[in-house]
């Protein structure tokens, strides 16, 4: 082996990547299935996966939120499982998120807020109390997550669940 031999093998792998990027960044690429006009691409896949039986549901998402965080998630139900099971057992969960305080401390959360204290900088939640109250409701119902010296996160793998509910209620 030569001394020339590692920065060869380097130069190759750069040249490489680089050639990847361009073809990620090049206008030539084929256009996605959006961008086909097939915007059922997600549920002609859950057809063709479930072709066998009454269906399924499918919620999926990839999100970056405003404050950096990524979410990737996905979770499938069966349509048989889900009417089998117990919709009201869904019911604290729901509530916990059917109050505008509460779905605008989650926003706050998700956009710019960390701390109790800076929720309470914008003067729109009221009294630490009235927060800490909200707050607690969440973390009892999993939205959201104590991390210590009053500083709250939503979960990642509940913020698609909870963007898609907002999408839903929006339909």
């Amino acid at each position: 082996m030569t001394d020339d031999d590692p920065v060869r093998e380097l130069s190759q792998r750069l040249a490489h990547v680089e050639e990847r990027l361009a073809a990620l960044e090049s206008t030539d690429r084929p256009p996605s299935a959006v961008e086909q006009g097939d915007v059922f691409w997600a549920l002609g896949g859950l057809k063709q996966r479930t072709s066998d039986s009454p269906g399924a549901v499918l919620m999926t998402g990839a999100v970056t939120v405003p404050k950096g965080h990524q979410a990737h998630w996905q979770m499938q139900g069966s349509v048989e499982e889900l009417f089998e099971s117990d919709f009201g057992s869904r019911a604290e969960s729901l509530s916990a998120l059917a109050h505008p305080v509460r779905l605008r401390l989650l926003q706050r959360l998700l956009t710019d807020a960390s701390t109790v204290e800076e929720i309470l900088e914008t003067g729109d939640f009221g009294t630490s109390g009235q927060v800490y109250h909200h707050l607690r409701q969440l973390v009892a119902a999993g939205w959201a997550t104590a991390l210590g010296s009053g500083r709250y996160e939503i979960p990642p793998a509940r913020i698609v669940p909870l963007l898609i509910m907002l999408l839903g209620v929006d339909r």
